[in-house]
């Protein structure tokens, strides 16, 4: 029975909000003052209705006033004529048409005190019709003022619905614009290294010509160091000859203060014929297991 209860509380309150969201408080203004005025129509038609009793009431009571006065007209030309017997019947019609009237006067006070009633009920919901019209359209007004305002606001601070979606919109062109700056960079950069000219040729890539072509690097790589080596064993022999014979020298120098003489340097050695570089005499043999 709770769970029930609790379904049948959450069942309204989620019918409450979204009634209380589609609900147009113009809208439901207006149903009320049209209400208002079909009430003020059934109390005027109301008022008429008694009224038009009232009337009939009246002319009923116009009719037996003429009967009764008529009966005792006749009533008295019968006394008149010595006929007494038709006088008291005219009189017992009167007295009977004179209660009917009577009961018609007690009626037709009823009815003209409740037309009075209605008629003054009617003119106090008139004013209250016509004052709660004049409030009903400030409201409104009031209310698409400050509609507008906020549309106006939401507008200007870029959180309106239809804002929102121009603001995603424009994200998502965003994004699709620097997706395709990425691609184009990247296939340029493909094409740039190469990778893209076979397919754009329609051939494939000749492997073949690819390894002769690291194999031809490979050997410029292998003969150019063949050259260093040569040229760093032709001028390793003349810098152990120079150190050899500082040291001779220095040694017949000590020689030569020992035994008291004096110091004759050797002979300078013969010079290197100008105009030949080093890079054009003649390499020197390569050790075993030396580049090839």
């Amino acid at each position: 029975m709770g769970v029930m209860k609790r379904v049948s509380l959450v069942f309204k309150a989620k019918a409450n909000k979204a009634l209380d969201k589609m609900e147009d408080p113009r809208e439901t203004l207006d149903y009320s003052y049209q209400r208002q005025l079909e009430l003020l129509t059934k109390v005027r038609r109301g008022v008429a209705d008694v009224a038009t009793s009232r009337k009939r009431v009246e002319l009923q009571m116009n009719q037996l006033q003429q009967q009764a006065n008529k009966l005792e007209d006749q009533a008295r030309k019968a006394l008149g004529m010595g006929r007494e017997d038709l006088a008291r019947a005219a009189l017992e019609r009167k007295a009977s048409a004179q209660a009917q009237l009577n009961d018609l006067q007690v009626q037709y006070a009823q009815l003209q005190a409740e037309e009075e009633k209605l008629t003054v009920a009617s003119q106090r919901l008139q004013s209250k019709v016509d004052a709660f019209r004049t409030r009903k359209e400030t409201i409104k007004a009031t209310y698409t003022a400050a509609e507008a305002q906020t549309r106006i606001n939401e507008a200007f601070s870029g959180i309106s619905e239809e804002m929102g979606d121009v603001g995603m919109a424009i994200q998502r062109a965003e994004d699709k614009t620097a997706q395709m700056q990425a691609r184009a960079g990247a296939i340029d950069e493909l094409m740039a290294s190469g990778a893209l000219d076979d397919a754009v040729g329609g051939s494939r890539r000749d492997d073949i010509q690819s390894e002769l072509d690291m194999m031809s690097a490979s050997s410029d790589v292998e003969r150019e160091l063949s050259r260093l080596k040569g040229e760093i064993t032709a001028t390793a022999p003349k810098q152990l000859e120079g150190g050899a014979n500082g040291n001779s020298q220095a040694t017949t120098q000590s020689q030569a203060q020992d035994q008291g003489g004096p110091y004759a340097p050797p002979p300078p050695a013969q010079a290197q014929p100008a105009g030949i570089p080093v890079s054009d005499l003649p390499a020197a043999e390569p050790q075993d297991g030396e580049g090839s």
